[in-house]
């Protein structure tokens, strides 16, 4: 069993250091989202994207009677309904699906018709091969069908006038078939939010150069772009920025043009996230504070340039970045893209081994979350330490566990809350 975790290993704080709660620092993020404004896309583009728009449609679905099932196409009262004793119906044609040439059933004729093919006039029924000799000139009925039996009505899925897709709905594979069937080409989406993630520091080198001494790989810019894709949003990984205020100035006013959202990391605590705040700073306020929360506590938010972008400047760590961008940053690029509820699913799960927490801050801790196939109680056990820089457990959990601040210890056995980080337990 995994052991119990420890004190986290962030920087102490000084004693008179206020710490702004979790929740009014993502109020004060949430206030700033801004959703893109709508375009009209191809549906095969729109995938994955909220409609902006009520497709109402224009035409019925189906668009005409048709079969249900390979058969023959009848009047219903041409069949005995007691089902006792078979008739006969002369087969005076056939009708295959996709036929545009218009047939009339006589009454006390059969129509022989596969499935999709247009009814006949007249017919009100579709007796299934099953029912019937399959004879192709005189077909022998054994069972009787009432009307509308076997037969896809016009209208019957969608009326002219009915909303086949609403606005805020999710287009998923669905909605792009059910646009199709009314005739729609094009519909009306809210894009995905454009965010731009950034890396500061000197000692930063690309994953495909060997680090020297002192020097380590840039993993925020690849994490969080990764973490901004699944959240929703179209990505523009900038990569590192070295340690000069004016490029580093030049970079993100750059950015602020072409993005819904900027996040620096690297750009918060410490000498560095000072030159950093200093250097943004003159593109507009941003605020650097402690959030009680860890890990992660050291950050900034701001409205940034003349469209007042939300920026994050976030930890050099990885574990304390991805955390800040879980609990504050995804909530703002899900709340961006127009979706009704932008926060992850929380349930109650029994902690099945001790953990300790820090006083005064909000803990996210990285657990594995299990479910007790019997019960359908939910089960979650720690991950590890709840030191910063830990990253190798954060890859293994699927799901961060919610401590209040006013607890230093959980005994094993207590009910937590815990956050999904995985779509599925």
């Amino acid at each position: 069993m995994t052991p119990p975790t420890t004190e986290p290993l962030e920087a102490p704080e000084a004693p008179e250091q206020e710490f702004r709660p979790v929740d009014e620092q993502l109020a004060l993020v949430l206030e700033a989202a801004v959703r893109p404004r709508p375009v009209r896309v191809a549906i095969s583009e729109a995938q994955g994207l909220l409609c902006a728009e009520e497709v109402v449609a224009e035409h019925a679905l189906p668009g005409f009677d048709q079969a249900a099932v390979d058969g023959y196409a009848v009047r219903s009262v041409d069949l005995r309904a007691d089902g006792d004793e078979p008739v006969q119906l002369p087969v005076v044609g056939e009708i295959m699906a996709g036929s545009r040439q218009p047939r009339r059933l006589q009454p006390g004729q059969a129509v022989r018709v596969v499935t999709g093919a247009p009814l006949p006039t007249l017919a009100d029924a579709v007796v299934p091969t099953a029912y019937t000799d399959g004879h192709p000139a005189n077909v022998t009925v054994h069972r009787s069908v009432p009307s509308a039996g076997y037969v896809r009505r016009t209208g019957e899925d969608v009326q002219i006038g009915d909303v086949a897709v609403r606005q805020g709905d999710t287009i998923g594979a669905a909605q792009v078939g059910l646009l199709a069937a009314v005739g729609r080409s094009k519909v009306l989406v809210y894009p995905r939010p454009r965010v731009s993630i950034v890396s500061v520091g000197d000692e930063l080198v690309d994953i495909d150069r060997t680090p020297s001494v002192g020097q380590v790989y840039d993993v925020n810019s690849y994490a969080l772009a990764a973490a901004a894709r699944d959240a929703g949003a179209e990505v523009s990984r900038v990569g590192i920025v070295p340690s000069d205020p004016k490029r580093l100035r030049e970079i993100v006013e750059g950015r602020l043009l072409m993005s819904e959202v900027v996040v620096v990391a690297g750009g918060a605590g410490g000498a560095a996230g000072d030159e950093v705040h200093a250097a943004l700073s003159e593109l507009g306020r941003i605020d650097v504070t402690r959030v009680a929360m860890h890990p992660g506590s050291a950050q900034g938010f701001g409205r940034l340039g003349p469209d007042s972008v939300p920026t994050f400047l976030l930890p050099a760590n990885p574990m304390s970045a991805l955390v800040v961008f879980e609990v504050l940053i995804r909530p703002l690029i899900r709340a961006a893209r127009g979706t009704r509820n932008p926060h992850r699913r929380i349930v109650s799960a029994r902690l099945l081994s001790p953990l300790t927490s820090t006083k005064g801050r909000k803990g996210f801790l990285r657990g594995q979350l299990l479910r007790d196939e019997r019960t359908g109680e939910y089960l979650v056990q720690p991950l590890g330490t709840s030191g910063a820089h830990l990253l190798a457990s954060l890859a293994e959990a699927n799901c961060l566990i919610n401590i209040d601040e006013d607890l230093t210890e959980v005994p094993m056995g207590d009910q937590v809350r815990v956050t999904f980080l995985a779509q599925r337990v």
